[in-house]
């Protein structure tokens, strides 16, 4: 791989800010432990756009999933100029869990691609321009900003390199034969503490529970994890941005359940 460069898709292209090109962190500088290449993807039957992000990383470095842990920086897109785009989301592939000095961190080693869906209100090309923000840590982290400019081509020409990154998506708790997760909540002193029951068959060796809300100002400690037999009990403290008492609707809980390159999404659950 070429360090120093970053690569450019079609008629799309991601700029490095110049804030961010320091050579502080062991002596390299971003573009020496990244690259990025913005797939320009294709137009879906149903009027979406299925775009990408292309991240190809140093040996030893690693960037990072949506719920990073303590010691990560998430991937996070934001719009310029969002003429003819009416919304947009990530679609996190199958992350794995980092374990440094005691700190634990989820993400991506190597090389990862991550499907960028985006909601259109034109037939015809579309611009994008934005920046992304995201992390890169090997024994310390870089925060990189990126401006993204780039064309969303009408074409329904769908990209391998992003295809196989959806396939290593999530799976639904229908879709691996979990059950229905049973919650119950207890006051704290600056919040709430979830206590989790996820009926779901072990998937290896190892397993790791993420709880998230969709208010990402609320923290949610790491959750300590048990199993006994066909059932996994997890428990973890949500404290809001007030460290106060609030109410905390059951359905909005997103868990993920992690394990050997695999993942279980598990949407909401019951008293």
């Amino acid at each position: 791989m070429n360090k120093n460069r970053i690569l450019l898709g079609g008629l799309a292209a991601l700029f490095i800010q110049t804030q961010t090109l320091t050579a502080e962190f062991l002596g390299r500088t971003a573009s020496e432990v990244v690259e990025i290449t913005f797939l320009e993807g294709w137009r879906t039957a149903d009027g979406r756009h299925m775009a990408g992000l292309q991240i190809e990383l140093a040996p030893g470095w690693k960037t990072y999933w949506r719920a990073p842990g303590d010691g990560g920086v998430p991937t996070q897109i934001r719009l310029h100029n969002a003429d003819g785009i009416t919304g947009l989301q990530i679609l996190w592939p199958t992350p794995e869990v980092f374990f440094t000095d005691g700190i634990r961190s989820i993400g991506y080693r190597d090389n990862v691609t991550l499907p960028v869906e985006i909601s259109v209100s034109e037939d015809g090309d579309v611009m994008l321009d934005g920046q992304v923000d995201f992390g890169v840590c090997l024994d310390v982290c870089m925060p990189i900003s990126l401006d993204l400019e780039g064309l969303l081509p009408a074409t329904q020409t769908p990209d391998a390199r992003i295809i196989a990154a959806l396939s290593d998506g999530p799976l639904s708790a229908q879709e691996f034969g979990a059950g229905a997760v049973t919650c119950t909540i207890e006051p704290i002193s600056d919040g709430l503490r979830v206590h989790a029951e996820i009926p779901i068959a072990a998937a290896g060796p190892t397993e790791t529970v993420v709880f998230e809300l969709p208010d990402p100002s609320i923290w949610i400690s790491e959750a300590q994890v048990e199993r006994r037999g066909g059932t996994l009990f997890a428990v973890a403290d949500i404290v809001p941005s007030d460290a106060g008492p609030f109410a905390l609707n059951r359905s909005d809980l997103l868990i993920t359940v992690l394990s050997a390159r695999q993942s279980v999404e598990l949407q909401g659950c019951h008293g």
